[in-house]
């Protein structure tokens, strides 16, 4: 286009675009509040669901390889190597899982996390808490570990940290049944 006098005629210009774009939110923002620092639950809780997941999978695959050998009828080994498949799996996930769980406690709440594809975190009042379990079955006493449960009003919002060594079980649940008194008191 051009203007009358011959000059290049001016194109309407869009609204200003801003000099830096809004930095876009990260997809972690919701579980990866700024300032909290995450501890983890132990190691050792990996090991105690392996344990499970082994016996749970490593006898029937026993059982399986046991009865092809034996016998020679196929079928039976290819139900033994879905059981090696699904056992193998156990193997990379569990630990993975543990990896992604931990707590942290902030000045008015506790708040839980956990998982990898399916993310959850859950927030805790302090002042909602009615009472605290510390649960710790026998493997998990062999390996040192408890589970320490919260309970509050709600059903739906009662929560547990699974995997604490028992000094830290003990400590956290002292410290959020007085946290939780204290708040219930109004202090």
């Amino acid at each position: 286009m051009t203007t009358p006098d011959g000059g290049a005629a001016a194109l309407p210009q869009p609204d200003a675009v801003p000099a830096t774009p809004p930095s876009p939110v990260p997809s972690s923002e919701p579980f990866e509040p700024a300032g909290v620092v995450w501890t983890p639950v132990s190691s050792r809780l990996a090991t105690a669901r392996l344990v499970v997941g082994l016996c749970w999978l490593g006898v029937p695959l026993l059982a399986l390889v046991l009865a092809a050998a034996l016998s020679g009828v196929a079928w039976l080994w290819a139900g033994a190597a879905v059981l090696a498949v699904l056992t193998v799996w156990l193997l990379w996930l569990v630990p993975r899982q543990v990896r992604a769980m931990g707590y942290a406690e902030r000045a008015d709440d506790l708040l839980l996390r956990r998982g990898i594809l399916f993310r959850s975190m859950v927030v805790v009042p302090y002042g909602r808490m009615q009472y605290v379990d510390v649960t710790a079955g026998p493997l998990a006493r062999r390996l040192g570990i408890a589970s320490v449960q919260l309970h509050t009003a709600s059903p739906g919002t009662d929560a547990s940290i699974d995997g604490l060594p028992t000094a830290e079980a003990a400590r956290l649940r002292d410290q959020l049944a007085s946290r939780g008194e204290a708040r219930l008191a109004g202090l």
